[in-house]
């Protein structure tokens, strides 16, 4: 581990790929079914299922989380390249060429999900792709424009749902009638399952261009204390606001569609995470057990990439095979078999994840 590195957004991705990576071994979905209804680990597991629609749960923190992160992270990538002396058409070349590997990955995956060939935009790295590129090209803005920036993003998204005109898509809030599911329409000609949408990747530019504000202030001269009142400040504002638009009923919080009373819940999230793991990690100096997460967030791409097509299609069956196997001979019971095989699925990941952090192998983009 080297030591400028900021140990902290370390932690925070480490702890967010954790959880992608126990997603994909199905442990969730085992758990669910081992739980009793209304108890409090039946609640607590649901906490790692995304809401149906209006509502908010950790899962759907998830996703913006991701977005965040990347937002931080650039700041200090980028800025270390303009510090040896890139110029910014270099750095916009290679955020450009990283934006076009990420966008084709993001729809290779979905075409191992349906086994065919598909064109579907709703990945979160085909996304991606999109909002790094407008929170690079805003980078060097001051930060207050960058803030008014974020919101008018959010403001125009508003608008377009609330004012879309063409009939059986002007309902805003509603599963399929609304802006994005025509979008969806003209982008794929057809919708998605999950009433997800793909022009979700313009209100949630907001959430990685908030990451690149708070990396800013980070990298800024202010002293410990007034960064973690800075990240804490905003945190708070985006909960108030956010919560507040859903309480009111003036915007419900949907993550399916991104409302912009979801970005600015999710993203007071992101700033109040942060700033907590700053403050244990950077500052008060918290350091035992951490590495344990921050292997795992060493590979982030890797170990997504890896869990959504040899983990889900291949290897968590063919562990299956030999758990499930022992473990049936000794009369354990099916629902539990499949928490205990996902278990071991996701320390063999993690394993995988520590034998390329010992030799330095990272997928970079």
């Amino acid at each position: 581990m080297k030591p400028n590195r900021l140990q902290s957004l370390d932690l925070f991705r480490g702890l967010v790929m954790f959880a992608l990576l126990a997603e994909g071994t199905g442990l969730y979905r085992a758990l669910s079914k081992v739980t009793t209804e209304g108890s409090i680990f039946g609640w607590l597991v649901g906490q790692f299922h995304h809401h149906p629609w209006n509502g908010l749960r950790f899962w759907d923190l998830i996703q913006p989380y991701f977005m965040f992160i990347v937002g931080v992270a650039m700041v200090y990538s980028v800025q270390r390249r303009w510090e040896r002396g890139d110029s910014w058409s270099q750095t916009f070349k290679h955020i450009a060429f990283r934006c076009v590997i990420l966008f084709f990955l993001g729809i290779i995956l979905h075409c191992g999900y349906n086994q065919k060939l598909v064109w579907e935009l709703w990945n979160v790295l085909t996304q991606l792709s999109f909002t790094i590129m407008i929170s690079f090209l805003l980078m060097k803005l001051p930060l207050r424009t960058q803030i008014i920036i974020s919101f008018a993003i959010l403001g125009l998204s508003e608008f377009l749902y609330r004012i879309w005109p063409i009939a059986g898509y002007n309902q805003p809030f509603t599963p399929d009638h609304n802006f994005g599911s025509w979008m969806d329409m003209q982008l794929m000609g057809h919708l998605s399952s999950g009433h997800w949408v793909a022009i979700n990747a313009l209100p949630t530019t907001a959430h990685t261009m908030w990451g690149v504000i708070a990396g800013r202030i980070l990298r800024s001269t202010r002293t410990d204390i007034k960064k973690i009142k800075l990240l804490v400040w905003g945190g708070v504002i985006g909960l108030v606001f956010g919560y507040g638009l859903d309480i009111a009923g003036l915007t419900p919080i949907i993550k399916r569609i991104c409302t912009s009373s979801f970005v600015l819940a999710s993203g007071g999230w992101c700033l109040l995470t942060l700033a907590l793991f700053y403050w244990l990690v950077d500052v008060a100096g918290l350091k035992k057990g951490i590495i344990f997460f921050i292997i795992v967030g060493m590979n982030p791409i890797f170990i997504y990439l890896f869990s959504n097509t040899v983990g889900g299609q291949w290897f968590n069956g063919y562990v299956a095979i030999f758990s499930g196997g022992f473990l049936s001979w000794l009369g354990v019971a099916a629902p539990v078999v499949a928490v205990i095989n996902a278990l071991l699925v996701l320390f063999l990941e993690w394993c995988l994840c520590y034998w390329l952090y010992k030799r330095e192998m990272f997928l970079r983009i």
